[in-house]
């Protein structure tokens, strides 16, 4: 199965995942860019753990989702860029999500960060996805 969007369908899987209640995800195609989003939501504190595997060649990526009180600390995970439609922000144009309660993910020219991060080290880029 060819997959275009790899990002997409991480993000896609994970929402699933926690609509239907899953401790986890496996077997998510990945890359370097699906790996480093998983390493910021990590940091964040939004997922207990990723393990990135290989096999014949081809990496996948197993998520463990995080609970709180029985409810998930992800509230919503969407998209902002997308193939067809790269959205780019300077950094003093770097938009807020849920009034601070949330995070962007941003790949900038000194990786892929948070959007506070971004501020803090004044380089914009583009807007991977946000999550609250």
């Amino acid at each position: 199965m060819s997959m275009n969007d790899l990002v997409s369908n991480y993000l896609t899987r994970v929402r699933n995942a926690i609509l239907a209640g899953k401790e986890s995800v496996s077997n998510i195609p990945s890359s370097k860019i699906v790996e480093e989003i998983s390493r910021v939501l990590k940091e964040e504190g939004y997922i207990r753990d990723f393990m990135v595997s290989d096999h014949d060649g081809k990496k996948s990526i197993s998520v463990d989702l995080k609970y709180y009180r029985n409810k998930n600390v992800i509230s919503n995970i969407e998209r902002v860029s997308s193939a067809g439609r790269r959205v780019y922000s300077q950094a003093n144009e770097i938009p807020f999500v849920r009034e601070g309660l949330g995070i962007l993910i941003v790949t900038t020219s000194k990786g892929v960060m948070t959007d506070a991060k971004a501020r803090e080290l004044n380089v914009g880029g583009e807007i991977i996805c946000r999550v609250w």
